[in-house]
């Protein structure tokens, strides 16, 4: 997940910002009158559905370019609201609708956009002060959305970012003094500067975890030790010289440089993955019966990734970034686990309009996933995830034909989807390192796994949760249907 966001935000600008006198006359909005004959106003009507859908980003100090929490706010721009909605660019939804339904599905109800067009097409009225809902109380950027959490920790110091300064990756290790093991049913992360901070990884270091870093073992040490990595600076990038595997799936760990874990350790290098924050990705709130385990004695490890954002502020920007936990006071059905399927060894050529790459993962045990997180940088182009059953069957769970690197969402499935033991599970994405892509820093670059914007990744994140033994729980008859390959 990296920076970019003098890029980001001239991106999001040029997404809602199609301000043109002549609009109303296009093309566009030809046939687009919407059948609503009531009068329609911003303070009755508009104001609750910006406040449902668009908030989370169009409010003051986020990562938006502007905020549309008022009317004075969402005046201005009403003829490009309109036709941004009527063309589903606005609220962002990337997957297609043919694999998974989900329940964070951005787009707007078609009442809702018949209703922004009315409101455009009867002069953008402000209406009755009467009649304006309150602004939800989180649009500060500083209030909790969940409430008031059952405990919070910060990074444990302010952190300074000046204009101009690179990107920079920087891990916090806090202690959590918990004397007895907490089970989380949400996580919120608040930026303490969303100027400065890109993205947010919480994660935890078990006991054991620590044991073993200390020893000279597990996963972190692994990282810091491999011949497949070096530093430069705080950032992580893979060597030019490493093997070159596009196709993970045909080596031996799926295209990780490490060993995969079980399905019930689940985890990264860092550690266990708890919460994370990034543009378009919301708070985590895990499906009912389920949670996360911070054993007693564990740290956290805040991984903050900072950019200047091209030096688009004056002066220095301090950010000390929180993280509110809400907890069970009993231990839930199941334990929630999250792993990331990835590739680090691929190579994209420099001037490549559609080079792809997989990762694999097989599950050991049955498994149900909850969730999906596509994540690659600026040259990211799709992402599918693809299953094959132990029978042979292959279905498509997920495919995000137009992925945004500056709106990485994670995707909540209504239904969580049933793996049997030995499924797997193939991640496949194509990146565009060519001229013709105009978010490419340098088409005239060769690219391979870096932590850095201007690098690339390629990380199918899930989370999941392992059935007990006694369900065995199996794909349902609607699944049973899924074409062969």
């Amino acid at each position: 997940m990296k920076r970019v966001l003098s890029i980001s935000l001239a991106l999001v600008a040029a997404g809602l910002v199609v301000l043109s006198t002549t609009i109303a006359n296009s093309g566009a909005n030809s046939g687009a009158n919407s059948g609503i004959k009531k009068e329609v106003t911003f303070n009755k009507d508009i104001a609750p559905i910006l406040y449902k859908n668009c908030a989370e980003c169009h409010r003051a100090n986020d990562i938006a370019p502007m905020a549309l929490m008022t009317y004075k706010e969402a005046r201005p721009w009403a003829r490009s609201i309109k036709e941004r909605v009527l063309t589903r660019d606005m609220p962002p939804w990337s997957p297609d609708s043919k694999y998974g339904e989900f329940t964070n599905d951005h787009r707007l109800a078609k009442n809702d956009i018949e209703t922004i067009v009315a409101w455009v097409d009867q002069g953008a009225k402000e209406g009755d002060a009467k009649d304006l809902q309150p602004v939800p109380e989180f649009t500060s950027t500083s209030g909790w959305r969940l409430g008031k959490p059952d405990a919070v920790f910060d990074i444990g110091k302010e952190f300074t970012v000046t204009p101009g300064m690179p990107d920079t990756i920087q891990n916090f290790i806090v202690p959590t003094n918990f004397k007895e093991d907490k089970w989380v049913t949400a996580a919120e992360i608040l930026p303490g500067n969303r100027k400065v901070v890109h993205h947010v990884i919480a994660f935890i270091q078990t006991p054991e975890m620590i044991a073993q870093f200390q020893k000279g073992e597990g996963r972190a040490r692994a990282m810091m030790q491999s011949n497949v990595f070096y530093r430069e600076g705080t950032l992580t990038k893979v060597k030019a010289d490493a093997p070159v595997i596009d196709d993970g799936c045909g080596d031996p760990n799926g295209g990780s440089a490490f060993k995969r874990p079980s399905a019930s350790e689940g985890g990264d290098a860092f550690g266990l993955f708890l919460a994370g924050y990034a543009p378009g990705k919301g708070i985590d709130v895990f499906p009912a019966g389920t949670a996360k385990k911070v054993p007693a004695g564990s740290m956290l490890v805040f991984q903050m990734h900072y950019s200047s954002y091209g030096g688009k502020f004056e002066g220095q920007q301090g950010d000390r970034t929180r993280l509110g936990l809400h907890f069970t006071s009993k231990p839930p059905e199941r334990s929630l686990n999250t792993v990331g399927i990835q590739n680090h060894y691929f190579k994209i050529p420099a001037g490549d309009g559609n080079h792809e790459v997989t990762a694999c993962y097989t599950f050991d045990a049955d498994v149900h996933l909850t969730s999906y997180m596509p994540h690659m940088h600026l040259r990211g182009k799709d992402m599918k995830y693809d299953v094959i059953y132990p029978d042979g069957r292959q279905e498509t769970l997920l495919w995000v034909p137009n992925f945004s690197f500056n709106w990485q969402t994670m995707y909540y499935l209504k239904k969580p989807v049933a793996l049997p033991k030995g499924t797997k599970l193939i991640v496949t994405a194509h990146f565009d390192n060519s001229e013709k892509n105009k978010y490419n820093p340098d088409p005239k670059k060769t690219i391979r796994w870096g932590d850095p914007t201007y690098e690339e990744m390629m990380i199918g994140w899930m989370e999941y949760y392992v059935d007990r033994p006694t369900t065995g729980d199996r794909p349902d008859a609607a699944r049973a249907t899924a074409s062969r390959r």
